[in-house]
């Protein structure tokens, strides 16, 4: 059976529903395995039609969803878990896959929306996560 040691699990602090039953999931297979979990916050990037925003928007968007992030950890992950926090601005499903690859993860945990006629199998980003990653994903619906 294949060990998972280094998992990664997509977090969006504006929809519980990205976490709530994919972060039990990842930590049993985080205490199953002895793994660490790597949780990852995407903040979106300013689309050009927004060049009106401050210039340091993008910095206090990403130092909002740092202590929110830790907050969370903090109050879901049990403490004998190692955990790596990251945040990242970009495409969501792009600086998911960069991130895996970069920290060699062994299995990503995301979550995926119910299911809605234009998007019926998953939402887009699992679905591009799924299809783009180099490891196994395990989406959790």
């Amino acid at each position: 059976m294949r060990s998972f040691k280094k998992i990664l699990i997509p977090i969006d602090l504006a929809d519980e529903s990205s976490w709530s039953d994919a972060l039990p999931t990842a930590i049993d297979q985080a205490k199953h395995s002895g793994g660490e979990l790597f949780l990852v916050t995407v903040v979106p990037e300013e689309p050009p039609q927004l060049a009106w925003l401050p210039e340091d928007y993008s910095a206090k968007m990403i130092a909002h969803a740092k202590p929110k992030l830790a907050k969370l950890v903090e109050s879901h992950v049990p403490t004998d878990i190692e955990t790596t926090q990251y945040v990242r601005q970009g495409s969501i499903y792009r600086e998911i896959v960069e991130l895996a690859t970069e920290l060699d993860i062994d299995l990503i945990v995301i979550a995926s929306h119910r299911p809605e006629l234009k998007d019926y199998l998953l939402g887009p980003n699992a679905a591009r996560v799924v299809r783009h990653a180099d490891c196994p994903v395990l989406v959790i619906r």
